[in-house]
């Protein structure tokens, strides 16, 4: 009797998780079911386990079903959650340049933190997400070494979002800040080659404004450069809808195999590979090639940051000696 209801009981679970994560797998009929997709990883893994028990039990070939289902689904988020990463190569004879991606986490005292970061690292454009009014003033004494530079403002409390330079804008193209504050666009100049360089901070999915946003900037999108880079905060997994949108709207391919960034800060960091999201991401298209995507180690954010190397075929007159060498930029306008 016990062993009969336990085992409807596990197949009573089975059901509840299978449900979300198909919902998950349906994601591109209505934004509802990617809000459910973005833990597929979670529900996969928590599938697979009730599904091998119940497997053991007179419920076996239900069990068997539910363990299919959580490894096919599993497989999907393997690149997304760093597991299952196709190894780039450099490109041999093109320059190297470096971006990071931060978000900054509105309220994080941790100033000194991510201005070191940024000293140690030196990446030639940064893209920063949740530049608060507590963020501003910081940023402002990373102006000598980038001073090429927009401060997005939104009227959300948690800030907008940023883009630093080193490297010079390309002629009459000023720094576009869009979206309330939530996606900013630059094209800069790698050494004679130009590259569209987008920052970009997505809402929240479905019951929130996600979609909205989304479908309210992707125009934009569509219009970026032959060559561009897109990084940001999603709140959306790699694998999800949103980030396919995304995708396809600026004609780029979402970067495999950076893992998860996202994990509260009440929660130990060493648990973000098992149970934190992926939804920090970075997008290439035309001559950029990302040769690597690094997250690196928290400066009081919930979010890691990311180091992207990327290369460009050499620019007219491009030292062919000091191609992998980042020139700093002393001086140049600024845009606010």
């Amino acid at each position: 009797m016990w062993a009969r209801a336990f085992a409807i009981l596990l197949l009573l679970a089975t059901l509840a998780v299978s449900v979300p994560l198909v919902a998950g797998l349906l994601a591109r009929l209505h934004p509802a079911f990617d809000s459910f997709g973005h833990f597929r990883w979670h529900l996969s893994l928590a599938l697979i386990a009730v599904a091998l028990v119940l497997a053991a039990t007179r419920f076996r070939r239900e069990g068997i079903v539910g363990l299919l289902l959580g490894l096919g689904a599993l497989w999907t988020t393997l690149p997304g959650m760093g597991l299952a990463a196709v190894a780039t190569a450099d490109a041999e004879g093109r320059p190297s340049y470096q971006l990071l991606q931060l978000n900054l986490f509105f309220d994080n005292p941790s100033f000194a933190d991510v201005l070191s970061l940024v000293g140690r690292e030196k990446p030639d454009v940064i893209t920063f997400d949740e530049v608060s009014d507590a963020w501003r003033p910081r940023l402002e004494l990373l102006a000598p070494m980038y001073p090429y530079r927009a401060v997005c403002t939104s009227s959300r409390r948690v800030g907008g979002v940023a883009i630093l330079s080193r490297r010079p804008l390309a002629p009459g193209h000023d720094i576009e800040c869009l979206s309330d504050g939530m996606l900013a666009i630059a094209r800069v100049d790698f050494g004679g080659r130009w590259v569209d360089v987008a920052a970009v901070h997505l809402h929240w999915p479905w019951p929130f404004y996600q979609p909205d946003q989304i479908a309210g900037f992707s125009p934009r999108l569509r219009e970026l450069g032959r060559s561009a880079i897109l990084a940001g905060d999603l709140n959306a997994a790699t694998w999800s809808a949103a980030a396919r949108t995304i995708a396809t709207a600026s004609g780029a391919t979402v970067v495999q195999g950076i893992g998860p960034t996202w994990l509260p800060l009440e929660l130990p960091a060493a648990l973000i590979d098992y149970i934190g999201l992926p939804i920090d991401n970075v997008f290439a298209k035309g001559d950029v090639h990302v040769v690597s995507a690094t997250r690196l180690e928290r400066v009081g954010s919930d979010h890691l940051p990311i180091l992207v190397r990327f290369s460009l075929p050499p620019g007219p007159g491009e030292d062919q000696t000091d191609m992998a060498m980042a020139r700093p930029v002393d001086e140049g306008p600024r845009h606010e």
